[in-house]
Order: structure tokens, then sequence, then C-alpha cells
């Protein structure tokens, strides 16, 4: 087995830091959790980089992930997530941009798993169009999953990863519960069962000092970025461009 995956901050494993504050993920843990349900190490790369919108993740990333040597047996492609953050994002482009790598790992002879992102958009500023515009690309490539028949594992519509408790501080990116969770279900789709820990629910008051605080955190500088031009992944490499050994684990 040798897994590649691809895309944004979510598979990269934003929110999910280990103590040195390098990111661990759900992609980490599926390997983890394919290494452990073969009982074999899995050869692992992640290619994935925050801030990156769909076109670089089906061009750039892709083109790394089918020049590897050897190949990678398991491509998993999510993306789109920060272009429907963007004004004006063109839906049937994105999916385009999806059938094309689909397209590139059925030449390459590569199973592809598609991968929709957890919906974030219930505590977000402009969380309304971030959702629908969400809702509309998942379903588009639920579409394109079963025309081409492939696995597509849909994060976008699990009820229990929306809650409060499983979501960074930024409210953007997934903690490590919630990237737990997107790793069960992944394992689960490629036929590892898995069964996340649970997670207590909180009730959390949205207070104005901790709106203030939050907006001045988070919302500012990513406008400010924005402004600037600049993405949250200029100047940050991948984190395992080369096939790491991942041993076989008791546990995701």
């Amino acid at each position: 087995m040798r897994y590649a995956a691809i895309g944004d901050s979510f598979t990269e494993g934003v929110g999910d830091e280990r103590p040195d504050g390098s990111c661990r993920g759900w992609a980490d843990r599926v390997a983890e959790g394919l290494a452990a349900g073969l009982g074999r190490p899995v050869q692992y790369a992640n290619l994935a980089v925050r801030g990156r919108l769909l076109e670089p993740i089906v061009t750039g990333q892709l083109d790394l992930a089918l020049a590897m040597d050897p190949l990678p047996t398991l491509i998993t492609l999510n993306g789109g997530g920060n272009d429907m953050m963007r004004p004006g994002v063109d839906a049937d482009r994105l999916v385009r941009l999806t059938e094309h790598a689909v397209h590139r790992c059925a030449d390459a002879g590569v199973r592809l798993v598609l991968l929709s992102g957890a919906d974030p958009s219930q505590r977000l500023p402009l969380g309304r169009t971030v959702h629908r515009r969400g809702v509309a690309l998942t379903r588009a490539v639920k579409a394109l999953s079963r025309r081409y028949d492939l696995l597509m594992v849909d994060a976008f519509n699990d009820a229990e990863v929306r809650r409060a408790a499983y979501w960074s501080p930024d409210r953007l990116h997934l903690n490590a519960a919630g990237h737990a969770r997107v790793a069960a279900l992944v394992l689960t789709a490629l036929g590892h069962p898995t069964t996340p820990q649970p997670v207590e629910h909180p009730v959390v008051a949205r207070e104005l000092a901790t709106e203030a605080r939050y907006y001045r955190e988070h919302v500012a500088p990513w406008l400010a970025r924005r402004l600037r031009g600049r993405s949250s992944g200029d100047d940050h490499p991948a984190k395992h461009t080369g096939w790491t050994s991942v041993e076989a684990l008791p546990t995701v």
C-alpha cells in the first residue's frame, strides 16, 4: 500500500497539531489506520498545503503524486474549500477540475478516493453562503463519483462533525477530535471499520467579548492576507513529499 494525500489545510492536518507544532490530521491518521488494519507498514506521502485552491491541487500536487517512484496505489483528493470562500467562484469549473484529476488517475492506473471537507459554516461569517456553495459542490462531486464508480467519503454531510467540539478556535479548521472522526469515516469506507472516541459537547456561549476576540485573532488576519493577495500556504512546504514508512500501530 502506497498512499498519497493531496489537498489544502484540511488534508495537511491544520488544527490537529502535535506537541512539536507539526500537523497530524486525518490523512496521517488514515495512513496509521491502514497500517494497523493491514498489519504491515504503509508507504505514505502528504503533498497538501494550506490555503491551496483546487487548480494547483489537481495540477501541481497531482503532478508530484503521479511522478513518484513507485507510483501510489491510492490517492485521496479533497479541495475547493478555499475556492468557495472567494467571490465569484465557478462551481462548474471546480467540478471540471476534479474530473480532470479523475481521468489522470485512471490513465495512470492509480485508485482515487474523493472527499468532501467537513462543513464549517455554522459558526463562520457569511456561513450561509459557504454552506450553500458547499452543498452544491458536494452534490456535484457525488454525481461525478457515481459516474466513474469512485469511492467518495462525504464528511460535509456528517452531522456529528459539524458540532462545535470538533472545531479549532478559528472555526474553520477541525481540531484533533474532528480529524479523528474524518479519519474514521475514511478508514471505514476503505474497509477498515473504525469508531472514533466519544467527544463531550459542552454548551458554548457566544458572548460579545468572545466574538470580538475571534474577529480580531482570526477573521482580521484572514482579510488582511486577502487584501495583500497572500495565502497562509505561501512559502509553506508540503510535509511529506517522498515516501515515508508508517508502521502498524494498535489504534488510529
